[in-house]
This record gives structure tokens, C-alpha cells and sequence, in this order.
């Protein structure tokens, strides 16, 4: 993402089904009104010794006569100097000159409502949608990182239309929109363009771009617009986990080094390695989730549960099921699992079948 000064300070906002471009219309519409004329000129000139023109003695139709003719006949003027006389042009006339001068007219109208009707719709489109935009989650850059993370989002029961996505390139806005997603287009480390995303609004953040000053950039930006937004940055380098934070993230993934790690315990032990892409992929294996805690779980030991219990969040802080803090189950709770990425009949996924929560039990 660059940061140059000649970038614009308000994005685009592009929605996905994109509507083909009025001008795009305009162009192709004029052509066909231009086929239309030339195609009648034609015809007229062709059988000249049918029409007659009262002001000239000796009735010779040139090419400049008719195209006049085409023109007032056309534009419905008809000043009567120029007619037809004979069968075969007078039958020309009405089968294949008055149908072309219906259409010429219904194009040249229609092409002009259709341009402030489409301009209309888009605009109209554009603000039902900042209406309704809340508690939206924005995704700062459509590359492989953030196409993953919304992919994620997806398969955990997120809505589509609940995403926004932030990027400056032409590609990646055509890939949204083909993705049918709503993409700004623009440099998110614009207050102007995370405003069009709504970023003051979104409950959750995430950055992706490749560049660590832009994503500091966009935390800091994005932190002043929205103090409540939980916000996921994705780093290059470690060192910038500290600044990161500083500027605001609340969670920051530091990408080489998470290869770096996997692909170190591929190569000392493959199957481990298997084992942690297989957590990290969704659909099929395992799956890392976060769960409610049920009643009859309440005071028990994270290690006795169905399910394989890793963590424990309590009061908003992570524990480790180890930690003798939660060494027994409490009211509020919020356990993290790892458990089947699909339910199987001897691993049913406990509270997804009418079991009183812990925290809905009076």
C-alpha cells in the first residue's frame, strides 16, 4: 500500500454486481444511432428514383439529399420537400424507415434516462448501504492474508455483507466485487477512506497489507476514528510487534515468523507439521474454536470436558488450561477448544443442541 502524497484522501466505493458504466452505454447507443442514420441514407439513396423533390426542376436526389431526407425523417420534422412517389419506396417507407425512425428516437431518449437513472441507482444503491453498514468488520488489503482471513470469517457464520473491504488497486477491487464483497477503493491510511469503509462504526479491524509503516499507519488511524474496534495487524517483521501494539492493535500476527515456525517444524518433524496446517485449515481435521461454557460444566476441570480444552478466557485474559487459576470452571467463561472440524455422532459439539449456557442460567 503507498503512502505517496498524490494519493486521493476519500476512497470509491465500489459495490459488488457492478452495473456497466452509463458512458460505456452512452458510446455503444450513439453507434447504434449512427448505424441507424447511415443504414437509412443508404437505403434512400439506393432507390432514389422513387422520391421526388419538389424544389429542385429536375428532380435528381444526390447524396446530400438524402441524407437531409434521413435527418427530418428521422427527427420526425418531415418538411414534405423530399417524399416518396413510388410503390416500392412508399412500402420501404413504412416497413423499414418508420420502424427505424421509432427506434431512433426511443434510443436517443432512453439513452439519456437511462444515464441519470443509472447514475441515480448507484448513488441511491451507495447510501442504503452506509445506512445499514454497523458493526461491520473492515479488512485492510485483498491480498493472500486477507482474502484468507475473510474466507475464515465466512465459514464461521459471518455475513458477506457484514465485510468491507480497503485497497487502492484496481485488481483487487474487480477480485472483491467478483467475490461479492464491497470494496473501497483507496488508501486506508486515509482518515478519509477509512470513514467511506466506516471504520468509526466496525467492531472489529484487520490489516494485512505487506508494507509494516502502512499498517502502523492504518492502526494509528484507525484507533483515533474508532477507540472500541477490536484491531488484528499482520507484521513482517518481529521487531515491530512492540509498535504494533503501541499504535493501537489489539492483536498483532507476526507473518514470517509464523511460516518461519512451520516450515522449522516440517522439516524436524512432518508429522507435527501436518498436525498444525491441519488446525489451521478450515473444513476438514481439526479446528481451533471458542465456545460458551455449559451449566453442567460449571466447577469442573477444564481437563475433564468432551471436548480438548487449551485455553480458558476469563474476565477478557487467556489462560492456559494449566493455570491454577482455572483450575475449576466459572459462570462466564469462555473455553478454547480443539474439537472435530465437522460434528461426528461419537464427538457432538456441546452447546449446539439446546443446552442451557452457563451464563443464561438465573
Amino acid at each position: 500500500m503507498s503512502t505517496s502524497s498524490h494519493q486521493p484522501s476519500v476512497g470509491r466505493v465500489s459495490l459488488p454486481e457492478q452495473i456497466r458504466s452509463p458512458w460505456w452505454e452512452l458510446g455503444r447507443r450513439v453507434l447504434i444511432a449512427l448505424s441507424i442514420l447511415v443504414g437509412t441514407v443508404l437505403l434512400v439513396y439506393l432507390d432514389r428514383e422513387g422520391y421526388r423533390d419538389g424544389n429542385d426542376p429536375k428532380n435528381e436526389i444526390s447524396l446530400l439529399d438524402a441524407f437531409y431526407y434521413t435527418t427530418v425523417t428521422l427527427s420526425t420534422t418531415g418538411y414534405g420537400d423530399i417524399a416518396p412517389v413510388s410503390p416500392q419506396a412508399r412500402l420501404v417507407n413504412a416497413l423499414v424507415i418508420t420502424p427505424a425512425r421509432i427506434a431512433f428516437l426511443v434510443l436517443l431518449i432512453g439513452t439519456t434516462l437511462e444515464v441519470l437513472a443509472s447514475q441515480g441507482r448507484e448513488m441511491l444503491r451507495v447510501s442504503r448501504w452506509r445506512k445499514k453498514m454497523d458493526q461491520h468488520v473492515v479488512v485492510v488489503g485483498y491480498g493472500t492474508k486477507g482474502r484468507s482471513a475473510i474466507e475464515t470469517l465466512l465459514n464461521n457464520g459471518y455475513d458477506r455483507d457484514a465485510i468491507v473491504v480497503v485497497d487502492p488497486s484496481p485488481v483487487a477491487v474487480a477480485d472483491g466485487n467478483r467475490d461479492r464483497l464491497v470494496v473501497i477503493s483507496g488508501d486506508a491510511t486515509r482518515r478519509g477512506v477509512l470513514r467511506q469503509a466506516g471504520a468509526e462504526r466496525a467492531t472489529h479491524v484487520i490489516i494485512t497489507t505487506d508494507r509494516d509503516d502502512s499498517n502502523v499507519l492504518v492502526t494509528l488511524t484507525v484507533r483515533q476514528l474508532n477507540p472500541d474496534a477490536w484491531i488484528v495487524a499482520a507484521v513482517r517483521e518481529h521487531e515491530n510487534v512492540p509498535l504494533m501494539r503501541q499504535s493501537g492493535a489489539n492483536s498483532v500476527i507476526t507473518s514470517s515468523d509464523a511460516v518461519g515456525r512451520l516450515l522449522g517444524l516440517s522439516s524436524m518433524s512432518p508429522e507435527l507439521g501436518s498436525v498444525m496446517e491441519d488446525l489451521m485449515t478450515y473444513g476438514e481435521g481439526l479446528e481451533v474454536a471458542e465456545r460458551d461454557l455449559l451449566v453442567n460444566e460449571v466447577g469442573k476441570q477444564p481437563q475433564s470436558l468432551p471436548d480438548q480444552v487449551i485455553a480458558v478466557v476469563r474476565d477478557e485474559k487467556v489462560y492456559r488450561y494449566f493455570d491454577p487459576v482455572v483450575s475449576l470452571l466459572a459462570r462466564g467463561d469462555r473455553l478454547i477448544v480443539v474439537r472435530p472440524a465437522k460434528e461426528l455422532p461419537w464427538a457432538p459439539r456441546p452447546g449446539t443442541h439446546g443446552e442451557t449456557l452457563a451464563d443464561e442460567d438465573d
